[in-house]
Parts: C-alpha cells; structure tokens; sequence
C-alpha cells in the first residue's frame, strides 16, 4: 500500500513533475513543471483538505504533517 507521502507525489503528478517541496505549517508549497497534470481529486482522495494552483505553484493543504510528509517527497527526489 502507498505512503501518504506517495499518493501526494502522484497526484502532483509525479516526482519528475515535482521542481520543489516544502512544508509550511500546514501545507505543502510546491513548484511544478506541468500543472495540467497536477490531480485534486487524487490529492484530497490522499487526505488533502484543499489545493490552492497559482500556475506553476501548487499548495496542498494537508494539516500538521506537512513538514514530515515534505521531508518524506525530499527522500524520494
């Protein structure tokens, strides 16, 4: 079974979709090469209680594993 962590990364569309990842309290704030493949229902089905798209950045709001669940994406980069 995948990983929090995992289920995120695919519905961001991939680790090679992925430029960067942070956590910020109670979000992930990401950067990513091709927004079209970004998937919110994939996100929130991971445990996303939202998803904020400003082009290229993507914020994931996800709770107060944010920080550990970005470390965790860092490990797979």
């Amino acid at each position: 079974m995948a990983t929090k962590a995992e289920k995120i990364v695919a519905g961001l569309g991939g680790i090679d979709n992925i430029d960067e990842i942070e956590g910020c309290i109670t979000r992930l704030r990401t950067e990513v090469h091709d927004p079209e493949k970004v998937d919110e229902a994939a996100l929130k089905a991971a445990g996303a209680h939202g998803v904020v798209k400003m082009g290229t950045a993507i914020q994931v709001v996800i709770g107060t594993d944010a920080d550990p669940i970005a470390a965790d994406i860092e490990d797979m980069m």
